[in-house]
C-alpha cells in the first residue's frame, strides 16, 4: 500500500494542482486529505472540486468547520478570508448543482478516520479539528502523554503547517533530520504532514508524505516519505493581492513559508 497523504490545501488552487501531479508520478493507491480544503486562498471552490473527485479520504478541518458554520478563536484577517470563502462557495463557479455538491462534501466531512494501525485527524488525537500539536509540545510531557495514550501505533495530522515526526520518547524530528523517510520502529509516533498550500517552515515549497506498508502485516514495517514540491507561489500571490477581502500578508507568507 503507497497512500499520499495532503493537508491544509487552504485554497491554493496552483499547490494543489501541482502537488497531485506530483503524487501521480508517485505509484500511490490512495489519497488522504487530512483537511482545510479552504481558507486563506483564493480558489476555494477549485481546490474543492479537485478534492472530492480525487482524494479517497478527506476530513474535517478547522477552517472547512468555519466555513460551515462560525469561526471561533480566528484572527480579523483569518475570519474576513472565512467569510470570503463563504461567498465564493454560495455564489462562486459552477451551477447550482455544482454549488450543492460542494456544501454537501463539506457537511459530511468526517473528524478521525481509523485504518488499522493508523489514526487519520486534522490536529490531535484529542480534538481531531482544533488542537495544534507544535514541535515545542516535547516539552510538555502531560500532552504528549495524554496524546499517545490515544493512539495505537500512529496518528497522521496537520493543522500546524509544520512538517516532521513526534516519538513517543518525546523528540521532534524534521524532515531533514530524518533525511526525508521515517522507517517505522517499535515506538508509537505522530507524523505532521505538513501543508500543501500555505507552509510555514520556513520552506515555501508544498509539503505532504507517502505512507508505504503491506496491508496484509498488521504489524509489519512501514516507511513516512516527506515530499517537498515547487509551484507559482507568485501566481497564488497575485490573485491574494488583487481580493481586497484577503489579506496581503496572506500572499507574502506563502512567498516566505512562514
Amino acid at each position: 500500500m503507497r497512500r499520499a497523504i495532503i493537508s491544509d490545501i487552504h485554497g491554493n488552487l496552483e499547490a494543489l494542482t501541482t502537488v497531485l501531479e506530483h503524487i501521480g508520478q508517485q505509484k500511490v493507491d490512495e489519497i488522504f486529505c487530512l483537511g482545510d480544503i479552504i481558507g486563506y486562498g483564493p480558489n476555494p471552490c477549485q481546490c474543492l472540486d479537485l478534492v472530492m473527485k480525487q482524494t479517497k479520504v478527506c476530513l474535517l478541518g478547522n477552517h472547512d468547520q468555519a466555513a460551515l458554520f462560525d469561526p471561533e478563536g480566528f484572527n480579523s484577517g483569518a475570519e474576513r478570508a472565512i467569510f470570503w470563502t463563504r461567498d465564493q462557495l454560495e455564489n462562486g463557479a459552477g451551477t447550482r448543482a455544482d454549488i450543492d455538491a460542494r456544501w454537501d462534501f463539506l457537511g459530511g466531512l468526517p473528524r478521525t478516520h481509523r485504518d488499522g494501525r493508523w489514526l487519520f485527524v486534522h490536529g490531535s488525537a484529542r480534538n481531531p479539528v482544533n488542537e495544534y500539536v507544535f514541535p515545542e509540545d516535547i516539552y510538555n510531557q502531560k500532552k504528549m502523554e495524554k496524546l499517545f495514550s490515544l493512539i495505537d501505533k500512529a496518528s497522521f495530522q496537520g493543522h500546524t503547517h509544520v512538517p516532521g515526526v513526534f516519538t513517543e520518547s518525546r523528540t521532534f524530528l524534521t524532515p531533514e533530520e530524518t533525511e526525508f523517510k521515517y522507517t517505522v520502529g517499535e515506538q508509537k509516533f505522530m507524523v505532521n504532514v505538513g501543508s500543501v498550500g500555505q507552509p510555514r517552515d520556513g520552506d515555501p515549497r508544498s509539503c505532504y508524505v507517502i505512507l508505504e506498508y503491506d496491508s496484509a502485516d498488521v504489524a509489519g514495517p512501514a516507511t513516512v516519505t516527506f515530499n517537498r514540491v515547487d509551484y507559482d507561489r507568485g501566481a497564488t500571490a497575485d490573485k491574494i493581492y488583487n481580493i481586497p477581502d484577503l489579506d496581503n500578508f496572506l500572499g507574502d507568507r506563502i512567498k516566505q513559508g512562514r
